[in-house]
């Protein structure tokens, strides 16, 4: 037994007066010493606690409230013309006094002085004298509305499609996937292309083309998961056990994937907001005078020369859109891996 011990180069030796006993309490040494979460609730802290989730999460709640208040409270129409009120630069109170849409055009000449008008337009109006601020808020309705329709065939058809080739395996799998690599070897562009040949060009195009192979990216990393999970140990308990297919799949894998599937939508959200805005840049989408980003975007080009707010406006509020869309999705995969738990 050590008596003695090294302090400062010195040897000191240990008395009975140097030790004070502890107080044996074994119930501290059970208890949790934090609150038990939930998989979501430990997601959503740690996707809270991410900066760049949360500006994303910022920006889009807000253009979700601009598209949805914004034309309500317009006293404009977003399809009503007004020739005498044509191509007036755009005038926010607010921001005026900086010297930016203070409502003068490219010479500096006081537009809404000039023509005498008393209305205010706050991101000016087009050619054909209507409200871009209105339009533009119309057009992120049709955006929002692809995203949330890709989102739903994504779960609709891309999660059951994935789901069912592989937990069947075998030649199901074979065939199904054939299929896949089938749709997926058209283009898209063919593909809408020969909806509008049977339906004019609009949203019920894109919504047709997308129902037909907009899904097949969700369906292959649905394969991908179930097909690891399949043959692990808890399923084949399960199997065992006598549980039906329906059970294992939804009880058992579905909600090991759900985490990964909610990532891969919520990456594909911008992915068919642009498919949309190009869609209706070239002239495939929706058609004049119905308000679209991409239809914005098309009729500013034609006058980016003289008048560039036509232009950039409606593409910068795709822009924030996309770019919010990533950012939260970016931190909501990091919020649902496990691996970054610690990073």
């Amino acid at each position: 037994m050590i008596d003695k011990v090294m302090i400062d180069g010195q040897q000191v030796e240990l008395t009975k007066d140097m030790f004070e006993m502890a107080p044996a309490n074994f119930g501290d040494n059970e208890a949790i010493s934090r609150p038990s979460l939930t998989f979501w609730q430990d997601a959503r802290k740690r996707l809270f606690k991410n900066p760049g989730a949360v500006t994303g999460l910022v920006i889009l709640c807000c253009i979700i409230l601009m598209a949805i208040f914004a034309p309500m409270f317009s006293k404009f129409d977003y399809k009503t013309q007004n020739i005498r009120h044509t191509k007036v630069p755009p005038k926010m109170p607010i921001v005026s006094s900086l010297g930016i849409m203070d409502g003068k055009n490219s010479d500096g000449v006081d537009v809404y002085k000039e023509k005498g008008i008393e209305e205010t337009y706050l991101f000016g109006t087009d050619a054909l004298g209507r409200d871009i601020w209105t339009r533009t808020w119309t057009g992120a309705r049709v955006s929002l509305f692809i995203a949330l329709l890709a989102a739903v065939f994504d779960l609709l058809i891309g999660v059951t499609y994935g789901g069912v080739s592989a937990y069947y395996g075998g030649r199901v799998d074979i065939i199904m996937q054939r299929i896949i690599e089938i749709i997926s070897g058209v283009p898209s562009l063919v593909v809408v292309t020969l909806f509008i040949m049977v339906f004019e060009p609009g949203i019920m195009s894109i919504s047709m083309a997308m129902a037909v192979s907009g899904w097949t990216g969700m369906a292959r990393i649905v394969r991908s998961h179930v097909l690891k999970l399949k043959n692990q140990e808890f399923v084949l308990a399960s199997k065992t056990l006598g549980s039906s297919d329906v059970r294992l799949i939804l009880k058992h894998l579905f909600p090991n994937i759900i985490g990964n599937i909610v990532v891969a939508i919520m990456f594909s959200l911008p992915s068919a907001i642009f498919y949309e805005a190009f869609l209706s840049f070239i002239g495939l989408g929706l058609q004049p005078p119905y308000a679209s980003l991409g239809v914005l975007i098309n009729e500013g080009f034609q006058a980016l020369q003289n008048y560039p707010y036509m232009m950039f406006i409606p593409s910068i509020v795709v822009c924030l859109l996309i770019f919010s869309l990533n950012l939260l999705a970016d931190g909501l995969r990091d919020a649902v891996d496990p691996k970054m738990r610690n990073q």
